[in-house]
Order: structure tokens, then sequence, then C-alpha cells
């Protein structure tokens, strides 16, 4: 898991000040880089240690047996597996003989910083070798997301007190040895050698170019590789290349006195294709490298740069009150753009192209999470992704057809199209992605205006999914339109009848693919509808079951859901969640207990199906039932905890879906980043305090705030305009910042925004049903812990600067010193405290019954964290001592004035037990709220 000093929290970087070996795989995956075509993990430049290599080319796979326990009629044979291809970000060096390593000599520097404005990764190095020889390095690393073949570092190398012989070793390396996945099934599986070689070259040119060639096994793909250098040395130096069927090296070796530097920028070149020639694939990355010299490195920066500078003009947020989730959302919008900047009929993956997590796969976490946020940020890119669901839109139609039914199904998990779920409950009964695809394509349609795409692409996916739904689905007696046997979003509930977001999503497929065909009658008549086949679909939609319970007063998450027994919460420890890993499918799948937000998601993405009474109850009584076991949940939840005016449970919801990677608090991030989870984070603050909604050419927002965050605003884009709402406490101000007029909806009334920024007052929130979550399951309260720490900073700034905190103890807030100085994340490395007395505060070990705090102490003025079940520290600041240690009570030195105190309310809201404090001028009791 990552500590909360693994990186600091700032608004546009991300920064490693140090390098810990215990989370460089999680690191690897924070740091990566990609255009949505080439993934680039952030592993060190020199390769070793490594804690998973990774370099990925979107939708470049292998086939692997998918073995079944007992066959089944229609069980796919094979899976589909992302494989490493070639690196090319090896950069090996060599001081005296000496590799550059950081297990060995002395580490007197290190920091990467991953910078969100210049889309570089950058690296800087003191290394002092076992023989005493001391050099500095940088490197600079992009993917670029304007020549979607290239990628380019800049590395350089100077001595610090003595000349050196430095030798530079740059590398193309295939089929690199890959660390064993483990036992998690959703890890990728391990591939041996998963490239043939075909083809290898260097020459000696003055661009020191080496190709490699490979092809794979099963899948029948090739791929070239090329890399190409610019050397920047000494008079006494020597290049040379060579090359072998899986390396390609160009080994500079320079004898360089201090104050002089070696520098290499080199670039790389990746193509692939599975009909293309080995000639063709060669000319390809030949004139990829070609054009990337030409631009230059300062060329790449700049593009780069300008690249980012117009995405962030119409996709930025902002907000004041909270640092971390500041730098969370803005990073996961980083990661989403590089997922689908330059895809290209491309997929995103579910891990976009950061690790091998799910083999590399697709899911409808694309469609429904990721896609909306890049809908109104990057439209272009979200149209780009569906047009590869058109693509494979043959594959669908042959897997309905394997299964006897009409239309199109949609593959669960995939890369190229074809099913690679082995488990089929799942899988193949999870057919709410077909709805899925629909309603990401509806929702692209109607922001962006592409009528082209919609003739064109979205006509053939709505008619073939609306086919697919009349055909599985079936009337009753009563004539009820029934969808029986399915899996929902929620998979602790598989193969359930009239499961109430499969229908709901179903008839919204059915009723547009109608509309849909009335507007193009040619594509329709090229498709085969009919009218009585639009009829059809119409009358299923009129008469969809949608199961409610009248007894409870709620929707059933399926038919007969609220029937099933209760899961025993009380009795399920800490260590048994995920439950998936530690009870069988039967036990989960005839309780009441969820996975992940399914009814509450039907609420979020079908809202008017449901009046604003019946949201309020259906959250109540999912809420309490819902154990989060998957990263897609907690976005929803804080959507409907925020339209349900539960604002300070959002917050919390959002901080649990923004930081789950920067925290690794699902202990996956290794695998790579959760990219709906960080979409989840934009969703969170825009369709939830935000409460933007989009449909049929309007936009309506019912934007409110949390107490903890002081001020919201964020930018999008909406058929062809941006927007930017910034939300106050009270008040909303709407602004055009490009396009035409606009007419949008602030909390039921109409407003035309014309150039003029509008100003809108917010009605008051009145939280709806009191909630509950299942015991031991309810989030990390981080509002609480921002409204905490901001009550004591105001009475006690230095008392509440001395404060422990950690990713489970107190995430990142900004205290305010005596002398009116800020520092993120709670602890001041500068600032006056009184001189006069000692501060002690208290940590406790058993935060929320996790087993175990975790708490950053201050000694000596650096923040480090540790797991810890009571840990002491101390730091000197204005000539005493702060101490964190075990409970106590902290009083002024002998003879000072105790008069004066007066009584300030503070909780921790993860301590167990009371914490006590004593100041001059300020009595504050600390316990548990």
């Amino acid at each position: 898991m990552i500590r909360q000093s693994a990186y600091g929290v700032e608004p546009w970087c991300i920064r490693e000040s140090s390098l810990d070996l215990d989370v460089l795989a999680q690191s690897e995956s924070v740091f990566a880089l990609s255009n949505g075509h080439i993934g680039l993990r952030g592993n060190l430049d020199e390769g070793e240690p490594h804690g998973l290599p990774g370099t990925y080319l979107n939708s470049l796979y292998e086939l692997r047996p998918l073995p079944h326990a007992e066959r089944g009629y229609a069980y796919p044979d094979s899976a589909q597996t992302i494989i490493n291809v070639t690196n090319g970000k090896l950069i090996r060096l060599l001081v005296d003989d000496e590799p550059f390593d950081v297990r060995y000599g002395t580490l007197n520097f290190h920091e990467r910083v991953l910078d969100l404005r210049t889309g570089t990764l950058s690296r800087q190095v003191v290394w002092t070798s076992p023989a005493g020889r001391q050099v500095r390095i940088i490197s600079v690393r992009l993917v670029s997301l304007t020549q979607r073949a290239v990628a380019a570092i800049s590395y350089t190398v100077e001595p610090v007190y003595e000349p050196l012989r430095l030798c530079v070793q740059s590398e193309l390396v295939a089929n690199e040895a890959l660390p064993h996945p483990g036992d998690d099934p959703r890890t990728a599986a391990a591939l041996d050698s998963p490239l043939i070689s075909e083809e290898h070259l260097a020459t000696r040119d003055d661009q020191f170019r080496v190709v490699l060639v490979h092809r794979t096994a099963h899948s029948g793909l090739q791929l070239a590789s090329s890399m190409a250098h610019e050397i920047e040395g000494t008079e006494t130096m020597r290049v040379h290349t060579e090359a072998f069927p899986d390396l390609g090296r160009c080994t500079v070796a320079a004898q360089v006195r201090p104050g002089t530097r070696l520098r290499i920028v080199k670039y790389v070149g990746y193509g692939w294709s599975g009909q293309r020639s080995r000639t063709a694939l060669k000319a390809q990355v030949a004139g990829a490298l070609a054009d990337a010299k030409l631009t230059g490195w300062d060329g790449l920066l700049a593009e780069q740069r300008r690249y980012l500078d117009e995405f962030w003009a119409g996709a930025d947020v902002d907000v004041d009150g909270d640092p971390e989730i500041q730098q969370a959302v803005r990073f996961g919008l980083f990661h989403l753009l590089q997922a689908g900047a330059r895809s290209e009929s491309r997929p995103i993956a579910a891990k976009g192209l950061t690790g091998t997590g799910y083999d590399g796969h697709t899911f409808w976490d694309t469609e429904t999470f990721v896609l909306p946020v890049l809908t109104y940020t990057h439209p272009q890119a979200a149209g780009n992704v569906l047009r590869w669901r058109h693509m494979v839109l043959p594959e669908a139609r042959e897997r309905a057809a394997a299964l006897g039914l009409a239309g199109a199904a949609f593959p669960w998990r995939t890369i190229r199209g074809q099913e690679c779920s082995g488990y089929w409950p799942a899988g193949t009964a999870a057919f709410h992605i077909n709805a899925d695809i629909a309603d990401a394509m509806l929702r692209y349609v109607d922001a962006a205006e592409d009528t082209d795409f919609e003739r064109e692409a979205a006509l053939d996916v709505f008619v073939e999914t609306a086919r697919l739904w009349r055909g599985l689905g079936h009337y009753d007696i009563r004539g009820k339109f029934r969808i029986d046997g399915v899996t929902g979003p929620d998979e602790y509930s598989a193969t359930a009848d009239n499961n109430t977001y499969t229908n709901l999503m179903a008839q919204q497929n059915l009723d547009v693919a109608a509309d849909t065909c009335m507007r193009y009658p040619d594509g329709a008549k090229r498709l085969g509808v009919t009218e009585d086949e639009m009829a059809a679909w119409r009358a299923a939609a009129e008469a969809m079951t949608i199961p409610f319970d009248d007894q409870r007063g709620v929707h059933q998450q399926h038919e007969a859901f609220t029937e099933h027994a209760e899961w025993d919460f009380a009795g399920t420890p800490a260590e048994k969640y995920p439950l998936l890993l530690h009870y069988p499918y039967f036990e989960l799948y005839r309780k009441q207990v969820v996975k992940q937000a399914d009814l509450v998601l039907a609420m979020h993405l079908r809202g008017d199906a449901f009046t604003a009474e019946q949201k309020a109850r259906n959250f109540a009584y999912y809420e309490a039932r819902t154990v989060r076991d998957s990263s897609l949940s907690a976005c929803t939840q804080a959507v409907l905890a925020a339209e349900t005016g539960h604002l300070e449970l959002a917050h919390d919801y959002l901080a649990e879906a923004a930081l789950i990677d920067l925290q690794d608090t699902h202990r996956n991030t290794s695998d790579g980043l959760h990219m709906a989870a960080l979409a989840g984070a934009w969703m969170a603050l825009v369709a939830g305090f935000g409460g933007m909604r989009a449909a049929d050419g309007r936009l309506s927002f019912r934007p409110q705030l949390p107490s903890s965050i002081s001020r919201l605003a964020f930018r999008m884009r909406y058929r062809d305009r941006k927007i930017r709402l910034t939300i106050l406490h009270g008040s909303a101000r709407y602004e055009l910042l490009d396009g035409e007029p606009l007419e949008i909806t602030h909390h039921g009334q109409q407003v035309l925004l014309d150039g003029k920024p509008v100003v809108r007052g917010i009605p008051p929130v009145t939280p709806s049903l009191p909630l509950r979550q299942p015991e031991g399951r309810a989030p990390v309260p981080h509002a609480r812990e921002l409204q905490a720490v901001g009550i004591l900073a105001d009475a006690a700034p230095d008392l509440a600067a001395g404060l422990p905190h950690g990713p489970q103890h107190h995430r990142g807030v900004e205290a305010a010193s005596a002398a009116g100085q800020h520092q993120r994340g709670g602890h001041r490395r500068a600032g006056a405290r009184p001189a006069d007395h000692q501060v002690e505060a208290v940590v406790f070990g058993d935060f929320a019954g996790r087993g175990g705090g975790r708490y950053a102490p201050v000694p000596d003025g650096q923040r480090r964290g540790g797991d810890v079940e009571r840990s002491t520290a101390s730091v000197e600041s204005s000539g005493k001592r702060f101490r964190c240690g075990d409970r106590h009570r902290s009083r002024p030195e002998d003879g000072a004035d105790r008069r004066g105190f007066r009584p300030v309310e503070f909780w921790h809201p993860r301590g167990v037990g009371e914490h006590d404090a004593h100041l001059p001028g300020l009595e504050t009791g600390i316990g548990q709220r």
C-alpha cells in the first residue's frame, strides 16, 4: 500500500521525493505515460529494480487457452491477453565500470515528478557509487500526444566532483522476464517470451538506429520497434550500435569532466499490424522517427504543452478546501486523457495502458464511467473509442448467433471483440453491457452533435442491440415484458430475473433505436428494419417490468431481491473483504449484499424513471447493503448521496474514488490504475456537487457544496461550447467561455448563457432519510477530517499543525500556522510555534476497525509514514519539542498563565479513545465522534 509520504500534495503534479522500493510497482503505475496507442509504465530508466516492466501497444495481444472446469455450449476457448512489448525506455549507466543501481552505493537524492501540464515524467538523481564516484542524472520522458507512434527521452549525466569515465547504454529489449502474477484472479496471466524475432538491424549512421521486428505466436500480429539518438558529448567519446534477435543497443562511452555533461535524446517508434507486411511496418517506424527528429526534443515538448493547454481549457476542475482532491481529480483527468487521446478506433482498457490487470481487457467500465468524462472534456477521444465498438459489431453479431439470439451481443471482456470471460454468470449473463454501449453513443451524439457518427455507426449499434433485447425478453401472462436470468452491475447477484438497471437501460435502448430509425429511414432500410419491428421495440419498452416492493416502498434491485435473507455484516470480519475472495458465490447470490452500486446507478443514469422520494428511499435502503467490494461503486454513491442531500457522505465517497491509486487503497495499483474510479472522481464533483445532467440538447445543473469545500469550479464542453461553472456556498456563477449562446437549467430555472456571467442563488439543502452502511464498511470520513482540522486550525494552529496524519488517519489539509504560513498535508516545515508550551497528542492504533492505523509523524521537520499500532515521534520548533505519542495530557510549562481557556469542539474521526491537549488560552478535548 502506498504511504501518505510517497507523494506530496501539489495541484499540478505528482512528486516522489524519495525512492521507496516497497511501493515501486505502484509508483510505476502512477507515473505511467501513454497516448492511448503507446503505454509506458513508470519504470526506472535503468530498468532495475522494477515491480512490473511494462511497455504496451493498444490492442496488441496474444492468445492463451481459457480452461473451464466443465465445458459448456458457447464457452470461449481462448482469451486475449495484453503483452509486454519491446521495451524502449531502457538507458543503463556505468560510472567507472560500476553500473548505476539504486540498491548499491549511496542514493544522495532521488526525485520523480509527473507534470500534468507538460505531460512529462522527469527524474533527478544524485548517486555515489560504491567506489565513491558521484554523478548527477536528469531524465525527462514523454509519450507524444501529437505523434501517436513516438516516445522520447532526454537523458543527461554529469560528474559532480572529478572527471569520470561514463558509459551510457540505450537499449531495445524484447521478452523481458516478468514477475509471477500471484493468485489474484484479476491479475493478468503471465506469458513467457510472447514475441518471436523476425528481423534485427543496427546502423552506424549519424542517427545510431536499431530496428527489431517480432511477431506473436498465436494471434498472428507483427510488431516493429525502432530507436534513434541525438548525442551531445565530449571530444573523447565513442559510439557503437549493435542488434540481436531480442536486443538492440547503442553504447556511448565518454570521458567527462565536472561542469560538462553527456546528453542523449532517444526517440522510440512503434508500429504493429495483423495485416501489413514487415516492410510496411519498418517503413512506418522509420517515418515516425524521421518526423520526431524533425520536430526535435524541444518541439515535442512544445507540442505536448499546447495539446494539454487546450485540453485543460475545457476540462479543468478547481477545488478549494481539499488539496488532496484537487490533485487527485487532475491526476485522474490526465490519465483518462492519456488513455483516449490517440486510441483511434481502439478500446480503453480497465487499466488503460498502465498495467496488465484484467489481462488488459476492456469492460463496460469504458462506456459507463470513462466515456462520460471524455464526452464532456475531449469528445473527439470519446467518439474514437465508440467507433471501435462499431468496428467490432460483426464479432458481437457472431456472439449473439452462437448464443441463439438475434442482433448483437457485445462481449463482457475483450481486446479485439471476441468474448474472453471464462465465467458466464458474471460475463455472458451481464447483457447490460449492450445497453451501456448504446447509452454512451446516445450521450456522445447529444453532446457532440455528431450526426455522421449517429448515421454511420450509432444507428447500427442501436438496431442490433434493440433486436437483442426484443429477442432476449418475453411477455408474461399479464402483458409485462420481462428479461429473465441476467446479471446486473452488482456481481453479487447473478442470473436474476428483471434486474431493474438492465431493464431500464434496455427500455431506453429500445426507444432510442426506434427514434433513430425514424430519423434515418435509409439507414433503417439498409438494416432491414420494418415498421412492425419498430412498433415491437416501442411496445416492449412501454411494457418493461420494473420490480417494486410495495411493502418496503423501494425498487427491487431485481425481482424478489428484497425477500432474500440479509447478509450477516456484524459477523463478517474486516479481513474477509472483498467477499468474493472469501465466500462462495452461491452464498453471495442468495443474500441481500451488494458488491457495487446497481439500482443506485440506475437512478443516476435513468434518473427520469424515479421520483425524488423514490430516490431518497432507494438510496437509504441500498446504502445499508452495499459493501463496495468494487472500485466502481463509490463514485455512483457519491452522485446519489449529493442528489439526496447527504453532502458530507458524498465528499467521503468522492475521496474514496479519487484517491484509490494515489493511496493504493485496494492494494492492486501495481497491476495498473483504476480508470473507472479515476473517472468517478470527476463524476462525483461534476454530476454530484455540480448536479450536471445532459440529454436532448439540454444541460441542467443543481449545484451544492459540502461544508469543507469552499469553492468548486469546473469547465466542460457541450455542443461546441466551453462552459465554466463556479460554485460557492449560496451562489453559482455560469460563464460561456466559447461558442454560441446556450440555454441551461439551474435548479429547475431556465438561464440563458450568452457571453456574460450569470450568477444564481443556491437553495439550502435538506438531507433526506437517515443513512447507515453495513457494519465496518462505512467510508473513510474524509469530509469530517477536513472539518475537524479546520476547526482546530482556526483556534490552535500550532496544535493542528502537529497532529499525526496519514492516508488511513487524516488526509491532506492546510493547517494555518500562527505566522499565517501553510503547508499541505497537515504539517509545516517552517513557521513559529509559541515557545512557552509543549504540545503532545495521541495516536491510537485500531482506526475504524481496520486493524491498525496509519500515521505520519514529524521527526526533525520531515514527514514520513508507517504502518503502526502505536507510534511516537517528535519535532523541534522554536526551541521546543512537540511530541506525538501515547495518551497523555500536555500542559504549559511551569509558571505559565493558564487563565483564559476557551472550549473548542474537535474530533479525530478515526481515533478510538479519548485524546486530550491543553494550550495556554485554549482547552481542547479531542475524542471520537
